[in-house]
């Protein structure tokens, strides 16, 4: 049943916390049962802000609550801690009347059967309203303070940027815009744009993007002029790019290893006919592949099989195209999940760099002479990018770095890095490599 006065969507906000920064959940996984439960648009909407709003501002609010609070509430009331921190997060953000937040805290506590609790939440909430700025100044005067990250986080970004850091940092605390991906097949970027316009819809036509659009405002997709019957998909346009470093054309035999949601896969079969083989792990991640490319009328060979070990799913006939995109630490994509920050460990970044490399090393041998390999990932960290490139290309001399200097993104040694933000975009890192005929 509905809470009252806005209450419905902050529980589910700081719930959603919880899950993460107690259980190590996703915040979508979190999030989606109770979004779904909801009736209201706007109330979803609110929801989503604030648990984001927490993810970025985590440091300080906890370290606020600390503050606030006397003593640690028991064990069974724990969740008293996120529904505090949600409500002065969006205090903190003041894009709602202080009063209304307060209130919507209180029935909170009350709607996740913590009445006895409704007057500490009153209290605490009352108590930072009239000492603000006297209890920020008491917070820890650091980096991860200011900008919401955990240290060693902060430290690779510094090491990796060291003239870009902060400007990273900022970016992953901006909203994304939102990016829409034309089907070619179905209609032209031109086409697309004027019935966009047509419908109320303005956009952006961002350079070196081909078939993308940026939307003007946020609105629900499924509103679009096109959408349902397969003329726009949701991807950011560093993910788009992917298909310009693949250069596929008709006729030819590729493989799109992780291959899930499928945009990358949907995106290459709209731009060239393709014989294409979609490469999943996990059957359930297979599956999204599956909806994504059944939604814009696109057919693959869906295979479920570890990019590691080809030998268990591979028919031995060489492909002319092969995609990784690899599984990675996600850092260049913060902005879109904050609780990435918080989910990730400094080890893990070795153990990931160690799974590419083996991807990388085993699919290898699967593309024909003259063929190309594209290596993608969405992070910003050069343990995982160049420095992975760099790596495989010591190791393979039938291997040439493909250069792209027409593409967005900044030139490294080997491949080019977009750095969050830049051009409107995710943090992705891309490579090339052509399969030589000989050998050196």
């Amino acid at each position: 049943m509905p809470t009252p006065t806005g209450a419905e969507p902050r529980l589910l906000a700081a719930r959603a916390a919880a899950a993460v920064l107690d259980r190590g959940e996703a915040l979508d996984a979190a999030l989606g049962p109770g979004l779904d439960a909801m009736d209201r648009a706007r109330d979803r909407a609110l929801a989503r802000r604030l648990a984001h709003a927490m993810m970025r501002d985590w440091p300080a609010v906890n370290g606020l609550v600390g503050l606030l609070l006397k003593r640690k509430p028991a064990r069974r009331d724990r969740l008293v801690h996120f529904i505090l921190g949600v409500a002065l997060a969006e205090l903190r953000e003041a894009r709602e009347p202080a009063r209304a937040v307060v209130h919507a805290a209180v029935e909170a506590a009350r709607a996740a059967g913590l009445a006895h609790l409704a007057g500490l939440v009153n209290a605490v909430l009352r108590n930072y309203q009239r000492n603000a700025a006297a209890l920020t100044a008491r917070l820890p005067d650091d980096s991860g303070h200011r900008y919401g990250y955990p240290g060693w986080l902060i430290s690779g970004f510094r090491s990796d940027w060291p003239d870009h850091w902060q400007d990273i940092l900022e970016a992953g605390n901006q909203p994304p815009p939102l990016w829409l991906r034309v089907n070619r097949r179905y209609w032209s970027r031109q086409e697309a744009r004027a019935s966009l316009a047509e419908a109320g819809f303005a956009t952006t036509l961002p350079e070196g993007v081909p078939d993308g659009l940026v939307l003007d405002q946020r609105v629900a997709i499924g509103r679009l002029p096109g959408f349902a019957d397969g003329g726009l998909s949701v991807q950011d346009g560093s993910a788009q790019l992917s298909a310009a470093y693949l250069q596929a054309e008709d006729g030819m035999r590729v493989l799109d290893a992780c291959s899930a949601p499928g945009g990358k896969a949907a995106h290459l079969l709209e731009q060239a006919r393709l014989d294409l083989t979609a490469l999943e792990l996990d059957g359930r991640r297979l599956a999204l592949t599956a909806a994504t490319l059944e939604r814009l009328k696109l057919s693959a060979r869906l295979v479920q099989g570890d990019a590691t070990a080809p030998d268990a799913w591979w028919d031995g006939r060489p492909f002319d195209r092969i995609l990784i995109d690899a599984p990675c630490s996600a850092t260049g994509v913060i902005r879109r999940h904050p609780d990435i920050r918080w989910l990730r460990r400094a080890g893990d970044v070795e153990a990931l760099v160690g799974q590419q490399a083996r991807m990388l090393d085993a699919l290898w041998p699967l593309l024909r002479p003259g063929g190309i390999l594209v290596y993608v990932t969405c992070s910003i960290l050069k343990a995982e990018n160049v420095v992975q490139a760099s790596r495989f290309l010591e190791l393979h001399s039938d291997a040439r770095a493909v250069e792209h200097s027409e593409l967005p993104g900044r030139a490294q040694d080997c491949g080019r890095q977009v750095l969050p933000g830049e051009a409107g975009m995710d943090g992705f890192y891309f490579a090339a490599f052509e399969r030589l005929h000989r050998p050196g």
